[in-house]
Order: structure tokens, then C-alpha cells, then sequence
């Protein structure tokens, strides 16, 4: 393991009922901008629980935060808060309500920065408080500093790092109402964001090791069990909390890491809108087998530990390993490849384009530009 500083400030408050603490965990004094997307929490009765917990204090409601959150959208919130005078957010609603909401609470900290030059410097240097509750697992933005934000105007979508959310609220009965889509989309996510951490150096944490493969391994067993039964409060609540605890940066102490497939991913959604989850798993499977050979310890160990593969040669059994991956999104009913979605080799050249346009060197050895990123796609058509 190589030198780290690590401090995860965020409080996590999980289970059944525990929405009702805000009354507790918000100061009476607290003027409180309420962040929200399209409407579900008001059919599925967490809006009620949120404005009863919060019956005494002073609020204010934004709705309207989109699936991958739009800068333009974040513009308008950012000028209600100010108006305000908002002296804390609280997002309620999935990982895209939470990322927006880091970036309003980052635009009234600095009303003189345009939120998207924020994003664009892939820093937020103040922000005002905010806390979560979640609805939607899959991001872990809900005890991360990280958040992801479009611009519909340039058909971009970036990320950018900040503070940590000061407390977020995980109830899993909340998750009883998500359609089976978005669950899909969820644990592909989930899964992604622990490869993404894991699936690069072999020997660098026998400790992160295990327990990224012990994040992936659970979401694997869940999943038909989900798809089965979306009431199931154990079920769902190693759901919830294996998407906290695959992104909320624990697994990636001192270790190298990749985010390859989520930077390719990016642009499949800023280009055709494709759901970010289903974007991953479209791409995953080309990343591991155009590096196969630099990822090759890893592989093996993933195959054998988690998949059972111990059979074969190593070129065999790392084709194994790729193919039980790529089963398992196949398995949640999501798109595996480009051709799955009508797309094809103008999609993998605008891809390498955008990418070599912003000179990136990607990938736990920065050697994946955008020629690299059209190569993985090639073998995703």
C-alpha cells in the first residue's frame, strides 16, 4: 500500500424509521433547502416522513433534479437558495438529487463561480452544509465527496470532489417502491464502482482485497433474490448498504485504481442519455479484456475467489472470468454491449475523440487515451 490520508466525516444513520431523526439532527434554527427530483418520494410517503421530522423548521422546497443531474438545473437552485438564504441543504431522493445538491451547496458558497466552472476545475472549495436521505443505492454519493454533473448545453458530464455529506438517513423500506430497472442499474453500479477499486494490482492490500470482493460477491448472491422479492427488508438492506460501502472510499486506501469504464460510460450518457449503470455494464467487459494482460493477476484472483474458476489455463480462466461478469449483467437484464443499443463505430469515434480532446491518460497505469477508449468499445459492438 502506498501513503494515504483517510477521514470519512460523514454520520450514517441507518434503518427503518430513522427519517424521523431529522428533527434531531437538523438545529431548529437551521433554515433548510429540501432538494428533490421528479416526484416519487411523494407517492412513496418519504416526502411526508421528511416534512413531518422537519414540521418545525423553517423550509424551502426545490423539485426537478434530473437522472445525471444538469448544471442548468443546479443554476436555478443555486439562485433560490441565495434568495433564501438557505443555510443548509438536504437532498432526498438517489445518488442524482445528492450530486446535484453538492453542487448547489458549492454555487451558494461561491455565487461568484458558475457552478460549471466549479465542476470543470473538478474542485468544490466551499460549500455550505448538507446531509442526505437516500432513496435510490447505487452511487454511495451519499457518504463520498464526489459528485457527477451534465451540461446539456455541451453534451458533457464531469465529476468533481468536495466536502462529505454531514449525515445521511438509510432506510431500506424506502427502496420498496424503486422499479426493477433502476435496481438493475443500481447493483450494476455498485459492482463497477468496487472493480473500478479492485480490479487493477495484484499484492497491494490482502485487506481491500477481500473486502471489495466481499461487496461484489454479496451483490452477486442478492440480485436474483431482489428481482424475486423487492419487499425483502434483509434483502434490501444489504442493498442499500453495499452501495455505501463501495463507494464511500473505504476500499481505495493506498491502493491503485482504474475508473476507465466510468469515464467511458460518462460520454455514452452525455451522447445518448443512456442510464448510468446500464452505461457501465455496456463497457465493463471491454476494459478487462482490451487490458487483460495488465490486469491479469487480478482476473484470476477475482475468478477463483469469487466465480469458483480454477480450471484451465490462465488464458482460459481469465475468458471465464470475463464471461461470468458479463452474465451477470446479462443476468440483471441490462445491455452488455454497443449493438444492444443501436450504436456502433461512430459512437467509439466520437468517444475517442471528446477523450483525446481533454488529453487524458486514464486507467491505474494512465496509459488508456481516447485511442484506447475507441478499442475497448470496438469490442462491445
Amino acid at each position: 500500500m502506498f501513503n494515504f490520508e483517510f477521514q470519512n466525516p460523514t454520520k450514517l444513520v441507518f434503518g427503518r424509521g430513522q427519517i424521523a431523526r431529522l428533527a434531531e439532527l437538523i438545529d431548529k434554527d437551521t433554515k433548510v433547502m429540501l432538494v428533490f427530483g421528479g416526484g416519487s418520494v411523494k407517492t412513496n410517503g418519504v416526502y411526508d416522513q421528511v416534512k413531518e421530522a422537519l414540521k418545525d423548521h423553517q423550509t424551502v422546497e426545490f423539485w426537478g433534479i434530473e437522472s445525471n443531474p444538469a448544471v442548468e438545473t443546479v443554476r436555478e437552485a443555486v439562485k433560490l437558495g441565495l434568495e433564501e438564504k438557505v443555510d443548509m441543504l438536504l437532498a432526498v431522493g438517489g445518488g442524482s438529487v445528492s450530486d446535484a445538491t453538492k453542487c448547489i451547496a458549492a454555487g451558494i458558497a461561491m455565487p461568484e463561480v458558475d457552478p460549471w466552472d466549479m465542476v470543470v476545475s473538478y474542485s468544490a472549495k466551499k460549500q455550505i452544509p448538507f446531509a442526505t436521505v437516500m432513496t435510490m443505492p447505487a452511487t454511495g454519493s451519499e457518504m463520498n465527496n464526489g459528485a457527477v454533473i451534465s451540461n446539456r448545453t455541451l453534451c458533457q458530464k464531469l465529476a468533481f470532489r468536495g466536502a462529505y455529506p454531514v449525515f445521511s438517513i438509510l432506510d431500506p423500506e424506502t427502496t420498496y417502491s424503486i422499479p426493477s430497472y433502476h435496481i438493475a442499474c443500481g447493483l450494476a453500479d455498485i459492482v463497477v464502482h468496487c472493480f473500478e477499486q479492485y480490479m487493477t494490482t495484484t499484492g497491494q492490500s490482502r485487506v481491500l482485497d477481500r473486502w471489495a470482493e466481499g461487496v461484489i460477491a454479496t451483490v452477486m448472491e442478492i440480485a436474483p433474490q431482489i428481482r424475486e422479492n423487492k419487499t425483502d427488508y434483509a434483502l434490501m438492506s444489504d442493498y442499500m448498504f453495499a452501495a455505501t460501502m463501495g463507494l464511500n472510499n473505504f476500499i481505495r486506501m493506498g491502493v491503485t485504481q482504474d475508473w476507465v469504464t466510468h469515464q467511458i460510460g460518462h460520454e455514452l450518457t452525455a451522447m445518448h442519455g443512456i442510464t448510468h449503470g446500464e452505461s457501465l455494464a455496456m463497457v465493463y467487459c471491454g476494459t478487462v479484456e482490451h487490458l487483460r494482460e495488465q490486469k491479469k493477476g487480478k482476473l484470476l484472483q477475482f475468478g477463483e475467489r469469487v466465480l469458483g474458476i480454477t480450471e484451465g489455463t490462465e488464458d482460459e480462466r481469465i475468458d471465464a472470468t470475463i464471461a461470468g461478469i458479463e452474465a451477470f449483467f446479462k443476468s440483471l437484464g441490462l445491455a452488455t454491449r454497443l449493438s444492444d443499443k443501436g450504436l456502433g463505430v461512430e459512437t467509439a469515434d466520437e468517444v475517442a475523440r471528446r477523450l483525446n480532446a481533454r488529453g487524458v491518460h486514464l486507467g491505474e497505469a494512465k496509459n488508456v487515451t481516447g485511442d484506447v477508449a475507441r478499442e475497448i468499445l470496438l469490442k462491445r459492438l
